[in-house]
């Protein structure tokens, strides 16, 4: 598969099976979600093609960001999350719309290997999200979801 041009990504490998990542992914989202001390709060994860992803993250000092509003995309159990900003419930557009969201698990080595990131509609979002600490952010939130997962078993 052709990388697209817009895309931002973390890969890593899991010592879990796809089917822990995927639980704790799904089932524990709030204790990985945010870089710690930020903490995630969920408003809805409706975990299916259509359904609402709503969450809130907040500060140390209780500042809270707006709601990061959109829909999953597709939902393959321990296989596959997309999800987007692009529209709210219903296929109702939003704007502005930043990414495409996606998380793929693929069994290796006894374990998960774990690809998680961001696609953009264009060069400047991009690197706007880059900027913002893209590579920092994500890194400690999947090394947070690996030592979730890897203590699950």
């Amino acid at each position: 598969m052709t990388q697209p041009q817009f895309e931002l990504a973390i890969e890593r490998q899991i010592n879990a099976s796809p089917e822990s990542v995927f639980k704790v992914w799904t089932q524990r989202t709030e204790e990985w979600f945010a870089p710690k001390p930020w903490k995630t709060r969920i408003i809805e994860q409706d975990f299916r093609p259509g359904g609402r992803s709503c969450l809130v993250m907040s500060g140390p000092d209780g500042t809270e960001t707006s709601p990061m509003d959109g829909v999953f995309l597709e939902v393959i159990p321990n296989r596959s999350i997309v999800f987007t900003d692009a529209f709210t419930v219903g296929w109702i557009p939003q704007s502005p719309a930043f990414m495409v969201g996606f998380a793929t698990l693929t069994p290796k080595d006894g374990g998960t290997f774990y690809r998680a990131g961001a696609r953009h509609w264009d060069e400047e979002s991009m690197k706007k999200h880059e900027a913002m600490g893209f590579r920092e952010g994500w890194g400690t939130v999947v090394a947070q979801l690996a030592a979730l997962a890897e203590a699950e078993g």
